[in-house]
């Protein structure tokens, strides 16, 4: 199988701990008082039938604008959690290459075009024309 390239022309540091595998997530999160807090899967902790966080990118895409801090993930059958997404301020310093393979311009665009996420130029270099193309891989 040959790797993707992935284009990270603001040199946001990869990680590859998630590399498919199945697992939980859990988020941190500032909340509107100003401190963080840990947020778990809410549908698999409450049973609620909401949709449960399948991938990273359901994490990343299920607070509000400015909200989330980390994202962190536990592999089935371990006991540790890593951090797989991280932001300090308004610049993302960590991510996944999960994460860098399936976000697509609309999911910046929507609630992160304030970060070093949005990058007219990374986009150009990925043949990236819509909100639906790839931000960070080959169109």
């Amino acid at each position: 199988m040959q790797k993707v390239k992935i284009i990270n022309t603001n040199a946001i540091h990869e990680t590859e701990f998630i590399q498919g595998r199945k697992g939980e997530y859990r988020a941190i999160v500032k909340v509107k008082a100003g401190f963080m807090v840990t947020v778990n899967d809410i549908g698999i902790e409450n049973k609620w039938g909401r949709q449960n966080w399948n991938s990273a990118m359901d994490v990343f895409n299920n607070f509000k604008k400015g909200t989330l801090q980390t994202i962190e993930f536990k592999a089935k059958g371990s006991d540790t959690w890593l951090t797989v997404f991280a932001r300090k301020a308004n610049k993302v310093i960590l991510m996944d290459t999960d994460m860098f393979m399936n976000m697509t311009v609309g999911d910046i665009n929507q609630n992160w075009s304030n970060t070093n996420l949005y990058n007219q130029n990374n986009y150009k270099l990925c043949k990236a024309k819509t909100w639906g193309d790839n931000a960070f891989v080959m169109n």
